[in-house]
């Protein structure tokens, strides 16, 4: 590893992006403001003006990269086809790409999303990620492509084998070669399962 001395601008963003780097490189157990400090070349107490703890610091990275996330998922819905199997492809395709690229942020966004400490701000981020899901499952149903019901339930049963899918992608479960068209084939499954009866 080596050192990128900080020499001005936004030392907040460049502790997070090293912050980043390093939960990459060694998980959230590791990440320490005082290693920080030493790889930016700032005083070991500059880091404490942006962010009081670990925790606030592991906050803030759970807070940008629910941000991003739900970026990525705009993104690629607003260039999709308006259908829901449209949208869908396009949701899925940004959040398995998103995981792929940030496994161990994402992991952290979940549980940092729990936790009792979370602030308000890492809350209604997760709430914004959570409610384009919803508002996609329930344009679909006011398009009459997707079945009638509670919309909480039905979501459910979109997104439970989207995130099953992740976990077994990450772990390793679903082979590299077969990653793909597994998707595929959990997107179809999923626009079945939804389909007014």
């Amino acid at each position: 590893m080596h050192k990128r001395p900080y020499h001005h601008g936004d030392l907040a963003a460049a502790l997070l992006a090293r912050a980043e780097e390093m939960l990459r490189e060694k998980g959230s157990d590791a990440l320490s403001l005082r290693e920080l400090a030493r790889d930016l070349g700032v005083s070991p107490a500059a880091p404490r003006r942006h962010f009081t703890t670990k925790q606030a610091l592991l906050d803030a990275l759970a807070l940008t990269g629910f941000e991003r996330l739900t970026a990525a998922i705009a993104t690629a819905q607003d260039g999709a086809g308006r259908t829901f199997p449209e949208q869908l492809d396009a949701t899925a395709r940004a959040f398995v790409g998103f995981a792929a690229a940030n496994g161990a942020l994402l992991d952290l966004m979940f549980s940092a999303k729990h936790s009792p400490e979370a602030s308000e701000a890492l809350g209604g981020a997760a709430l914004r990620w959570v409610q384009q899901g919803l508002d996609m499952v329930a344009e679909g149903q006011r398009r009459g492509e997707v079945r009638a019901g509670d919309l909480e339930r039905v979501a459910l049963t979109v997104f439970a084998p989207l995130q099953g899918y992740i976990g077994l992608a990450a772990s390793g479960v679903v082979a590299p070669d077969v990653a793909s068209e597994g998707l595929d084939d959990v997107i179809a499954s999923v626009v079945r399962a939804c389909r007014p009866d």
